[in-house]
């Protein structure tokens, strides 16, 4: 059965939308949408298939899916907003303003290090039940207190979740807001953006219902990884709390809800697509101006390149994002943005002036950038 592409498409970008309704002629999607903007005006705007199977709920214009760690890129422009205004010194110690966190080897870490992912503090080691993934003062007390697995600054490795308690709490710290407040403030807002880190209930009827990753025969994933080394610290950045691999967690009310901004960001591909263009396009729109010239750069400035100690692949990040990897081109060179598990991603390409959001319900397995918004960006880019 041929799936409907709804939405619009410049012409120019036509076989964007080609790639795009092969991929659920393919059997590759279940619900899925992917929006670009060029020079901050839309060019594509398009969405189709399934949003939640057991209730035969289409895809929608407004349908919100969980963007796992996609979120990461939303936490880290509210940082870069509290350097631009000069609250956050980007090399002064964390300690300064969370007094709590300076003990146990971290007195020198600085938020340019828990942005680069070199602060060493990727996983805790004391074990946390479920239910402390939605209590914010459980897991930054926990973070306060445990000691870094490396010597901050010395290498780096993903800090798959607690990257958005660590810098959540400096932004709560600063503002006395909490992260996804502080980004509706911000950038939601001001932008008209259809993206929340801890949605309020009266929009759950509009979140896709996610469908687990098929498995592919002979392909060792990161989980498998994990599952065969329980106790190991990349295991505990993934698995401590174990909240995400219980049943129906990631679309439990009190997920949806929680302030956990590395995972549980929700949101349109338009959204994504419009807040990287706004970066893309020099980081104002209609007088509205949310980031400076200066802190689009610190954007797309490598940090931490080589092997990375929680991932065992090679890695690439500036201050916050992830950047375009030798194995995972997501963009030209320039290029910032973060893909989460399963395969939705966002990025902005300044020098094309571009802006590209990616979102599904049908779960990948690869570790960082999915096969689907990749033909889908080397599409974007063979029309230009």
């Amino acid at each position: 059965m041929t799936t409907e592409i709804h939405g619009e498409c410049d012409p120019r970008f036509l076989r964007v939308k080609k790639v795009f309704a092969e991929s659920f002629a393919s059997g590759a999607e279940l619900g899925a949408a992917v929006a670009i903007t060029v020079d901050g005006v839309p060019v594509v705007d398009l969405w189709g298939g399934i949003a939640n199977r057991a209730e035969g709920l289409p895809w929608a214009a407004n349908t919100l899916v969980n963007l796992f760690s996609t979120t990461k890129g939303l936490t880290a422009m509210c940082a870069h907003h509290l350097v631009d205004e000069g609250r956050v010194d980007l090399d002064a110690p964390i300690a300064d303003l969370w007094p709590e966190f300076g003990v146990a080897g971290k007195e020198r870490i600085t938020l340019r290090w828990l942005l680069s992912h070199r602060a060493g503090l990727p996983a805790i080691r004391e074990t946390l039940p479920p239910e402390a993934m939605y209590d914010w003062d459980v897991m930054t007390g926990a973070l306060a207190a445990e000691a870094p697995w490396w010597e901050p600054g010395t290498t780096h490795g993903y800090h798959a979740f607690t990257l958005g308690w660590l810098v959540g709490e400096v932004i709560r710290r600063v503002t006395g807001m909490m992260p996804g407040a502080y980004f509706r403030e911000v950038f939601a807002g001001p932008l008209g953006l259809d993206a929340h880190i801890g949605l309020a209930a009266s929009e759950d009827a509009r979140c896709a219902t996610l469908q687990n990753a098929r498995r592919v025969p002979d392909k060792k994933t990161l989980f498998q990884r994990i599952m065969a080394e329980p106790a190991s610290m990349t295991a505990r950045a993934f698995t401590n709390p174990a909240t995400i691999a219980m049943p129906g967690s990631v679309t439990s009310r009190a997920w949806r809800g929680a302030d956990i901004p590395s995972v549980n960001g929700h949101a349109t591909a338009r959204a994504i697509a419009k807040l990287y263009g706004v970066l893309a396009a020099g980081g104002s729109v209609d007088g509205v101006r949310v980031l400076s010239r200066e802190a689009i750069a610190r954007c797309a400035e490598e940090h931490s390149r080589g092997l990375d100690s929680i991932l065992d692949i090679d890695t690439r990040f500036s201050l916050g994002f992830m950047l375009p990897q030798p194995h995972d081109p997501f963009g030209r060179e320039g290029s910032f943005g973060h893909p989460g598990a399963g395969g939705s991603i966002g990025f902005a390409d300044p020098e094309a002036r571009i802006g590209f959001g990616y979102v599904m319900n049908r779960m990948g397995t690869n570790i960082l950038l999915d096969p689907r918004p990749q033909a889908l960006i080397e599409a974007m880019y063979a029309s230009l």
